[in-house]
């Protein structure tokens, strides 16, 4: 009898150790794949930066890594061309020639 509880509680520990592993590898692939991903979102609101403070002069653009499209009168779309896509609007002031960011989200697919 002693025997067979010996035995049940050692089966109960080995499949608590399996248990305990697969968790560990599962939480180890989540930070992984959350700092990939903020990793692509970085770069893809960097794009998106650097074409937001260069759409006054868009021939000073060596690489374009932004979709620009106008929407309306003196506003802009700047939409990143990599995966996350992020989009703005930006209004831009004929005068001063100041950009003013109004809004921006995140576009999915």
């Amino acid at each position: 009898m002693i025997l067979a509880w010996v035995i049940s509680l050692l089966l109960l520990c080995s499949s608590l150790i399996v248990y305990l592993e697969r968790l560990t590898v599962l939480r180890v692939m989540e930070v992984k794949t959350i700092e990939y991903a903020q990793e692509k979102f970085i770069a893809a609101e960097k794009s998106v930066l650097q074409c937001e403070e260069s759409i006054t002069n868009l021939s000073l653009l060596i690489e374009n890594h932004c979709f620009i499209q106008p929407a309306g009168k003196n506003r802009w779309l700047i939409s990143s061309k990599e995966k996350p896509s992020i989009q703005i609007h930006v209004l831009v002031d004929e005068k001063s020639g100041t950009v003013t960011r109004l809004n921006w989200r995140q576009a999915f697919e």
